[in-house]
Formats: structure tokens, sequence, C-alpha cells
């Protein structure tokens, strides 16, 4: 598991949650996972932090794409869509699918790497 300095965006975040669910949310909620991501954009923001964030509950980018491609409404938010629409999935196991598949849509990469590799040093023969 990678440390928090080590995350390069939000998907830093969601790949721990994903990892370690219960450690960041109760019971796999998707509500709760919702705070945690206002809290992460309320951060970058009180840190003037300029960092795409597809996560706004009802108008990012990820609702946006979800109300397009599924033709669900973001009234109450991406969280309450994925729970309403998708009753017979475990919350979690259902966001992140779909968070994989918007990934692939929009050109970022579908997970990001656990752990770096190390940096190739050239052969200093000579």
């Amino acid at each position: 598991m990678r440390g928090v300095e080590e995350w390069q965006d939000v998907y830093g975040l969601l790949e721990a949650v994903r990892q370690r669910s219960n450690a960041w949310v109760c019971n796999g909620s998707l509500e709760e996972l919702a705070v945690l991501m206002s809290g992460y954009h309320l951060a970058l923001q009180v840190h003037d932090v300029d960092e795409p964030f597809a996560f706004h509950r009802g108008s990012g980018e990820f609702a946006s794409w979800l109300s397009r491609t599924r033709g669900w409404s973001m009234a109450a938010g991406w969280d309450a869509a994925i729970a309403e629409n998708l009753p017979g999935e475990p919350p979690l196991d259902a966001f992140f699918r779909l968070v994989d598949e918007y990934r692939e849509f929009s050109g970022t990469s579908v997970r990001e790497p656990l752990h770096r590799a190390a940096p190739v040093q050239a052969d200093r023969a000579g």
C-alpha cells in the first residue's frame, strides 16, 4: 500500500479506498465516500492545488458521464444514483467498476500502479 505522500491525485486516494475500504468508509457506504471526496476537493481548494477533480457529487465529470451513459438522474449525487440503480451489486464494487469504465473513457489510466518501478540507470561501462 502506498503512503499518502506518494499519491499523484484523487485516484491515489481512490486506490487506497479500493484496497482497504473499511479503513476509509463504514460498511461500504457510498455516501461516506462522497463526503470523503468532498473533503479531498475542499483541501485542493484551501491549498490552491490545481488538480482536475471529476467527483463533484452531482455536477462533476464523473456524474455527468454517468448521467449521459446510463440516463441516471444526478439530483442526489453519483453516490445515490449508483445505490439506486444498481441495488444487486455491492455499492463500492459498483462504484469502482464504474470509475474504471470512466477512466478508460476519459483517457486516464485505469489503475495507478501500486509501486513505481525504480528508475533505470544507464550502464556506466568504462
